[in-house]
């Protein structure tokens, strides 16, 4: 049943992306991710009152709760990076760096969690990497273009935090209902954002927000929320080194809608690199 939370959470994030990129165009992304986190926050609560496992938070361990708050930061720091590269780069650019971040994910669950390392497992990875390449060495275009490579060091830095996130939350909802501990970290998040937010004085910007970004912003949140739900639960019940990869296959519904929606250009390298990322995935489906 993993797998199937897992393929959903894909279809969730791929979509999230799409719809965050739309809603951040004309939005400070700092105060983007602080918006969307509320709505995310509400509907993981919302979900925890709706199941009744609100009830398990007083048998919550001191270990479950450090590793929750913990993979909370991680999540923070990675979202901050993700849509700071998503709003100064192209979509079918940064999506793939930040999926990237299934290779160290499956290093870091073969070297800390112990999970199985086989020679699938290896090709998979070289798929994935070299795939990845092929999506990012193409000429910049849109944003991008203006801005260097400025978007691949903070996607590059998402990917790195969100690979730390998965193995930090593996742990910390060990002993805890899903919905519990996706809520949990999601206050973490929540405070960090905004946080930050005031911190820059960003604050002050949400009376210039236009309702066509309101809507994108909160419907992103919602994908996410349902994108963790999902996530969390798969990551509960399967092996991180393979849940993580198949919850990035969302980057075939994110590189579709940019194609269609937003109209980026996807020429034959970034297209050979992503049929290797798909097929490195789907290989430790064997």
């Amino acid at each position: 049943m993993w797998l199937v939370y897992a393929l959903g959470s894909a279809f969730f994030a791929g979509g999230m992306s799409i719809l965050a990129k739309v809603g951040i165009r004309d939005t400070d992304s700092n105060l983007a991710t602080a918006l969307r986190t509320v709505v995310v926050a509400g509907f993981a609560w919302l979900m925890v009152f709706i199941v009744g496992s609100h009830r398990g938070i007083a048998g919550i361990d001191m270990k479950s709760i450090v590793f929750l708050v913990l993979s909370g930061f991680a999540t923070g720091g990675s979202w901050l990076c993700y849509f700071y590269a998503l709003k100064i780069g192209d979509v079918n650019k940064v999506i793939p760096v930040d999926k990237s971040s299934t290779i160290l994910t499956m290093l870091l669950s073969f070297s800390l969690l112990g999970e199985g390392l086989t020679w699938i497992s290896v090709a998979a990875m070289l798929l994935i990497g070299m795939g990845t390449y092929l999506m990012i060495e193409h000429k910049n275009t849109g944003p991008a273009k203006s801005k260097g490579y400025k978007w691949l060091i903070y996607a590059a830095l998402a990917a790195v935090l969100a690979s730390l996130t998965a193995i930090l939350s593996k742990v910390g909802i060990m002993g805890v209902e899903s919905n519990l501990g996706t809520a949990i970290r999601t206050v973490v998040v929540l405070v960090m954002a905004w946080l930050i937010v005031l911190l820059q004085g960003k604050q002050t910007e949400i009376k210039n927000i236009s309702g066509r970004s309101w809507v994108f912003i909160v419907l992103s949140g919602f994908a996410t929320g349902f994108s963790w739900l999902f996530f969390y639960r798969a990551l509960q019940e399967g092996p991180v080194s393979v849940v993580v990869p198949i919850d990035k296959l969302g980057i075939l519904v994110t590189i579709a809608f940019s194609c269609f929606v937003l109209r980026e250009r996807l020429n034959k390298k970034p297209l050979i690199g992503l049929a290797m990322i798909t097929a490195g995935t789907l290989s430790l489906l064997i």
